[in-house]
């Protein structure tokens, strides 16, 4: 499951404000605003939506361990 600071990294490499976030994923832009501040837990439904909607443009979300290229982070397909 995606955590704050890949949501943060994935907006920014899409460029994206949190607001269209908000309207790609179906989540509030409170709900968004909390998540990316770690100010609360979210449910794994609303977590799930976000990353589809970063999925659906093309973000890569890599998981702890995962070596293929340095470990946990995001990135844009080629």
């Amino acid at each position: 499951m995606i955590d704050a600071a890949q949501m943060r990294a994935a907006r920014g490499l899409l460029n994206w404000t949190q607001k269209e976030l908000a309207e790609r994923s179906g989540a509030s832009l409170a709900t968004i605003k909390n998540v990316e501040a770690a100010v609360r837990d979210t449910r794994g439904s609303t977590l799930r939506a976000i990353q589809e909607a970063f999925e659906a443009a093309g973000v890569v979300f890599m998981e702890p361990g995962d070596m293929r290229t340095g470990g946990k982070g995001v990135r844009l397909k080629g």
